[in-house]
């Protein structure tokens, strides 16, 4: 049984507290883990959020601010320390290359693990297999910085009562769905006599970013939408300036890509009470499913 989940590593932005790591996000899609952002401290919070090094089929860097990347000295060891199996893609801002060189190679270990650097230039396909395209959208922050897509390939979804129609059962049900058409007891069937269109799932990973063209073209559509929106509205202006976002211009951002599933994180030190940010994207009139990021928390991607 495939699972698709996305836990939370840590939430803090520019300044760690007593109850929230430095950023890290890991997404489980089927049989892969797709690292986010691990800023420092995200060694420490995959133990404690069990999650394993052999869990990490990729990792995706947004930008070079220290707390969506520090952490990647650490990770990288720990993957070679732990000789995981497979190869490890690290996708990041292209003109960071000196960053991630200075990261991996921080200092002395024994490289056991193949890792493949695939930086990224500019908006477009990442990479792309059976389960999911990775594609990348451009966002706009004091230093280059990315978003990323995760979006699953549209399939067919069975019909019990068009197959009923056509006399197709047992077998025959999978048969059809691999060879797209059959000799039935009422002639030839095709796939599309007996399914309909099933849109195949998407998530969104937005960081640090003023609102921009990219914003929107990542959320639109989403199942699930992780957003960063480190202040308040009443702060929109410093937000503006530093490149950040909004709770309430985060929401706004969700409602009208119409996102069933919002996930706010990186949230500034200056504010004490997280449920704030709860009232301010419902005040924004998002009427979806609504988490709050909590360090070492667990979100189930919705169901389709």
């Amino acid at each position: 049984m495939s699972v698709r989940e996305f836990v939370v590593l840590g939430t803090a932005s520019q300044v760690p507290t007593r109850h929230r790591n430095h950023n890290g996000y890991l997404l489980r899609w089927d049989g892969e883990g797709i690292l986010f952002d691990p800023g420092e401290g995200t060694q420490r919070q995959m133990l404690r959020a069990g999650v394993a090094a052999h869990d990490i089929n990729r990792i995706c860097v947004t930008h070079f601010h220290g707390d969506h990347s520090l952490g990647l000295a650490g990770v990288i060891q720990r993957i070679n320390l732990d000789q995981v199996p497979h190869p490890v893609t690290a996708h990041y801002p292209a003109s960071g290359q000196k960053f991630f060189d200075r990261l991996r190679y921080a200092t002395a270990y024994r490289e056991t693990v193949r890792l493949r650097e695939e930086p990224v230039a500019g908006d477009g396909v990442l990479a792309s297999g059976p389960s999911y395209v990775l594609d990348a959208r451009r966002l706009s922050h004091p230093v280059e910085s990315f978003g990323y897509r995760v979006t699953e390939p549209d399939g067919r979804r069975m019909v019990p009562a068009l197959l009923a129609r056509y006399g197709i059962k047992g077998p025959d049900v999978g048969r059809i769905q691999r060879e797209g058409r059959l000799e039935g007891p009422l002639g030839e069937v095709t796939l599309e006599d007996v399914s309909e269109h099933r849109a195949g799932q998407r998530f969104a990973f937005v960081m640090d970013t003023r609102l921009c063209d990219g914003v929107d073209e990542l959320a639109e559509g989403c199942d699930m939408l992780v957003i960063e929106s480190t202040f308040l509205d009443a702060d929109v202006r410093l937000a503006t300036d530093h490149g950040h976002l909004t709770a309430g211009q985060a929401a706004r951002v969700a409602r009208e890509a119409g996102v069933r599933h919002l996930v706010l994180t990186h949230f500034s030190q200056r504010y004490a009470d997280p449920s704030e940010f709860e009232r301010e994207a419902r005040a924004a009139g998002f009427e979806g499913e609504l988490t709050i990021a909590a360090d070492l928390g667990r979100v189930a991607l919705p169901k389709r």
